[in-house]
């Protein structure tokens, strides 16, 4: 995985867009978004089909969860537009680290919504990765992804341990509680 050409990627949308929002950067980019009331247990799916790039979400979802699906699917369709392609809707997994392409699709939703010059500038202060976390309002596992992301492009955060790899497959939508149902 090339990331330096994730990083750049991801940033060039958000500047493009004017905004981290993934769910407005998909609808300004094409993305048709679509909620999916029969989806169980898949959060999200991206799908490239009939000439058009389509986002499916659970809508059981809350806010936080939902923009991290959504950033991870516009990784997707940025990323493996041509995986996408065919006949079956292509299932992609969250933080399935030993996938190349779910991993990349990660870094670029990592991209997407934490500002690098503000995760940098935190860390700087002393913030560890839970607090950093906390603050920014993301996912400890997307944070450290994001930590290991700028660490390839020449940062030096020391990391205090790798992403679960089985956080989001443990998330199923039939599960969410009732309080991140939105």
């Amino acid at each position: 995985m090339d990331s330096y050409s994730v990083f750049k990627q991801a940033n060039s949308l958000v500047r493009q867009c004017g905004t981290r929002d993934p769910l407005r950067i998909a609808k300004e980019i094409g993305i048709k978004i679509y909620y999916e009331d029969a989806f169980t247990d898949l959060l999200g799916m991206y799908t490239f089909r009939w000439n058009h790039r389509m986002m499916f979400l659970n809508p059981k979802m809350d806010t936080r969860l939902r923009q991290m699906v959504a950033a991870h699917e516009i990784g997707h369709d940025c990323r493996h537009r041509d995986l996408a392609k065919g006949g079956a809707l292509q299932e992609f997994v969250l933080f399935n680290m030993k996938d190349t392409t779910e991993y990349e699709a990660n870094a670029f939703a990592s991209h997407i919504l934490l500002d690098s010059d503000q995760v940098y500038s935190l860390a700087r202060e002393g913030y560890d990765v839970v607090q950093l976390s906390q603050m920014l309002g993301s996912n400890v596992n997307l944070m450290l992804i994001k930590l290991q992301e700028l660490n390839h492009l020449d940062y030096h955060f020391k990391i205090p341990y790798t992403p679960d790899s089985r956080f989001f497959r443990n998330i199923k939508g039939s599960e969410l509680p009732e309080e991140f149902i939105e």
